[in-house]
């Protein structure tokens, strides 16, 4: 009989906003052929076998969010009543996971995919229930039986931000592409959607609207940039008014002063993603802080060259001079990543996007090898594997 394993997420199709989503949704698919999964999620009912959703309960209008998602916590533990393990991503289930463990007397794996202390600006978007989800993470860190960190930076930001936290029990298992799925589309429906030329270069940037993600960062180095190229921007939902309020201000300005900017707003469907990593010329990731990012391996797997911030994970993914050229940085040490400085990074990422905008068979040649890469090294089959692993060293099996 196979082992019952409880995935505990707040994202899952169809309601993904972000790579920590994607990665529960893939590794479950890969993780079926090995144990018994019950994917237990957020949201709406869903259709699929061995998934049940849980939906947020209703508080006082003025309650914060966060207890909103303790709530549904509370629902997803009382479910894993019969699992041998219980696995839990990020903090929005992280409760779940140790309840169950305190419960059923189960063990309790965590995957970590970042870490409040160090996503500081969260405060601006939870108010106390950032303190909430602090807490709620130390908790489950320094008491889970094992921890999976995503990449070998992340799990030295786990023993540097939590030093209770054993070694021992701290496991890398990078994330993986489907380079299949998200291969090389050659079409242009997307492109003529939204008003991008597929013959004229084409700089692209995919992420959600937060600090996290260097989006100011990337609209500043912008200016730097060939006007030639065109700018995509394709930005998912803003952490705050505030944020996406500097944003706008900082695009409008851009496209005024450089032009050839195009932004795209809201989720895009895998389609139309595809397409758009295949004709980029170069993918952008200015990110400041970044456990590992799917997206760079999304753009890799379609065979584009990708320029990054060399911070966190990114250099374990994208391999400077071979797949890609990463951008090094100074940041502050005060948990929000920012460059200490600002100017310096920023002309630096424009150059090394300038670079592969003069010398597109350099980006050609970094996109084939980026793709081999990716076809070699990163697969949610192995990852899946991985993980099966940490759970039979729990279970003895």
């Amino acid at each position: 009989m196979k082992t019952r394993v409880d995935l505990l997420t707040k994202e899952y199709p169809p309601e993904i906003y972000g790579g920590a989503g994607v990665h529960a949704a893939e590794l479950a698919r890969s993780l079926r052929p090995l144990v018994d999964l019950r994917v237990r999620c957020f949201g709406a009912p869903r259709d699929e076998e061995g998934v049940t959703a849980y939906p947020e309960p209703h508080l006082a209008d003025d309650a914060n969010t966060a207890l909103r998602t303790l709530g549904a916590n509370v629902a997803m533990a009382a479910g894993c009543q019969g699992a041998d393990l219980v696995h839990s991503h990020t903090w929005y289930a992280n409760a779940a996971g140790h309840l169950a463990r305190t419960l059923y007397g189960v063990p309790h794996v965590v995957t970590t995919h970042s870490l409040e202390p160090l996503r500081p600006w969260k405060a601006e978007q939870l108010g106390g229930g950032y303190a909430l989800s602090s807490m709620v993470e130390r908790t489950a860190l320094e008491h889970a039986d094992a921890v999976i960190a995503v990449s070998h930076a992340m799990r030295d930001d786990i023993l540097r931000v939590y030093p209770a936290v054993d070694p021992g029990r701290v496991h890398v298992v990078h994330n993986g592409i489907d380079a299949v799925a998200h291969g090389p589309d050659t079409g242009t429906d997307a492109l003529t959607r939204h008003g991008i030329d597929p013959e004229r270069p084409v700089v692209l940037f995919v992420g959600r609207v937060t600090r996290q993600k260097g989006l100011p960062q990337l609209l500043r180095a912008a200016f730097e940039i060939d006007p030639a190229a065109q700018l995509v921007l394709c930005c998912g939902q803003p952490d705050t008014p505030e944020i996406a309020a500097e944003t706008a201000v900082l695009a409008d300005e851009l496209s005024r002063r450089r032009g050839n900017v195009i932004r795209i707003d809201g989720m895009m469907d895998a389609g139309s993603l595809r397409q758009l990593l295949t004709h980029a010329t170069v993918f952008v990731c200015p990110s400041l802080y970044e456990p590992m990012g799917i997206v760079n391996l999304e753009a890799m797997a379609c065979g584009t060259a990708v320029v990054a911030t060399a911070t966190g994970g990114i250099p374990e993914v994208v391999v400077d001079g071979e797949s890609g050229l990463l951008v090094p940085i100074e940041q502050e040490q005060d948990g929000t990543g920012t460059p200490l400085d600002e100017k310096r990074f920023s002309s630096d990422f424009a150059a090394a996007v300038n670079r592969l905008l003069a010398e597109p068979a350099l980006a050609r040649s970094m996109g084939a090898a980026g793709r081999l890469r990716a076809e070699r090294r990163f697969s949610w089959e192995l990852a899946a594997e991985r993980v099966d692993a940490v759970y039979r060293g729990l279970l003895g099996a």
